[in-house]
């Protein structure tokens, strides 16, 4: 089976309500008759204008009613509060039967959390950091009894799984940080992703995509269990193949649809394996540069450095994606006969490679916003944030608050750098 044959087949397997496939926008008007007369719709209405038409037909042709006779305004990069905020208003204004979010990472974060907030915020706080954190927003779903207004996610862009996920990724812009909520109540009730309208997005989403596809696989393949070993297995080898495969003929021709398929199948399996294991390091330094740099790609700088950082603990991982990598030429290494340390400086110079060639930054230094005493320092203070201390018990080699300055400063100095000698081991 080739690797986007085998893709839609754990897809579909793992996610039976998923409308998904080249040709399959058409089907929103009738999924969202299925939850009343009348949806919200929520998208940008400039470069997507076309997608945004296209829903808002499909709606009209099953009887639908678009929620204030009008679209409203899609969130801005990151999901901001300020946009979660608004559109929560939009939600108890209109009372829609269904939220239709038309867009990428950041639309659908924020219509997630305003659906939440929408519905709970009357009983428990309409403050959004309260229920930044894992698990808060079903205990107080069942304490109260409120419901959510169902979302209808439209991906648009191949990139961080939104859809599918049970994660929502929201800025607050002045400190400039990512902070989550991590609940099942808050994965959509229905995701659709037609792969062909991702040829409208810009170029540089699409890499940022792809490289957030082998960041989720590859942290979560690194931190799997025994229960999970083989089909996180399964998710990066499939994924990190197809990044490997397609992402350079997505910039030889952005309108190549297969090659656009075949990005989106990757950043849906990225989508799923988050839903089976958790994120780490590279996602947790990724929030902290938010101002600088997308963040599947700051996910991609920082992995190849967390990489060495867990050499000790995910051996037969480093086999696996060394050997990915070294299969589409990234490397000339015997990934076979490394081991240790050796190993994972080998894979990790592979990654390297990898981004090389597709002309991503490889060093937080590349990136030309980058500020080293500003972002390494909020990095490391965020690492010891408790809201955030999820992602550093999920690490193959887990840290607490108190590791964070020996053992985290030299992996970012690395990452700075370039020098993986750097990179003390625990």
């Amino acid at each position: 089976m080739d690797n986007i044959s085998k893709a839609y087949s754990l897809l579909r397997a793992a996610f039976p309500n998923y409308t998904v496939g080249v040709g399959c926008l058409s089907e929103v008007g009738k999924i969202a008759a299925e939850y009343g007369k009348k949806a919200l719709v929520v998208s940008n209405t400039t470069y997507m204008k076309k997608v945004a038409d296209e829903v808002v037909e499909a709606l009209t042709a099953a009887g639908v009613e678009v929620a204030g006779g009008a679209i409203a305004p899609d969130a801005k990069p990151n999901a901001p509060r300020e946009d979660v905020y608004r559109l929560t208003t939009y939600v108890l204004q209109h009372k829609p039967d269904a939220i239709i979010a038309i867009g990428g990472g950041s639309t659908i974060d924020a219509c997630k959390a305003a659906s939440m907030l929408a519905a709970l915020g009357g009983f428990v706080t309409p403050e959004i950091d309260g229920y930044f954190g894992t698990g808060k927003v079903t205990e107080y779903l069942e304490k109260t009894g409120a419901k959510m207004t169902p979302v209808i996610a439209v991906e648009t862009s191949a990139s961080s799984g939104a859809h599918l996920t049970k994660y929502s990724n929201i800025t607050d812009p002045v400190k400039g940080q990512k902070l989550l909520i991590v609940d099942p109540a808050i994965v959509p009730a229905r995701p659709l992703f037609d792969y062909k309208v991702t040829t409208s997005m810009p170029l540089s989403v699409t890499i940022d995509g792809a490289l957030d596809a082998i960041a989720h696989t590859f942290e979560v393949f690194c931190g799997a269990k025994e229960a999970t070993f083989e089909k996180c297995k399964d998710l990066a080898v499939t994924a990190i193949s197809l990044v490997a495969e397609y992402a350079k003929e997505v910039i030889a021709d952005p309108t190549n649809v297969k090659a656009r398929e075949a990005i989106g199948l990757a950043t849906d399996l990225g989508g799923y394996a988050i839903m089976v294991g958790g994120t780490s390091g590279g996602h947790l330094t990724s929030f902290s540069l938010v101002d600088c740099v997308g963040h599947g790609t700051a996910c991609g700088i920082m992995n190849p450095y967390y990489a060495v950082f867990y050499s000790k603990a995910i051996q037969p991982q480093l086999k696996v994606v060394g050997n990915v990598f070294k299969s589409y030429g990234y490397t000339d290494k015997d990934i076979d006969a490394l081991e240790g340390r050796a190993l994972a400086e080998a894979v990790a110079e592979a990654m390297i490679s990898f981004g090389a060639s597709i002309n991503a930054p490889t060093k937080l230094t590349d990136i030309p916003k980058f500020v080293k005493d500003v972002h390494v320092t909020r990095a490391l203070t965020a690492a010891k944030d408790p809201a955030l201390k999820m992602k550093l018990q999920n690490m193959p080699v887990p840290m607490t608050a108190e590791d964070v300055d020996s053992f985290m400063a030299p992996i970012l100095e690395a990452a700075c750098t370039g020098d993986l000698s750097v990179i003390k081991e625990m």
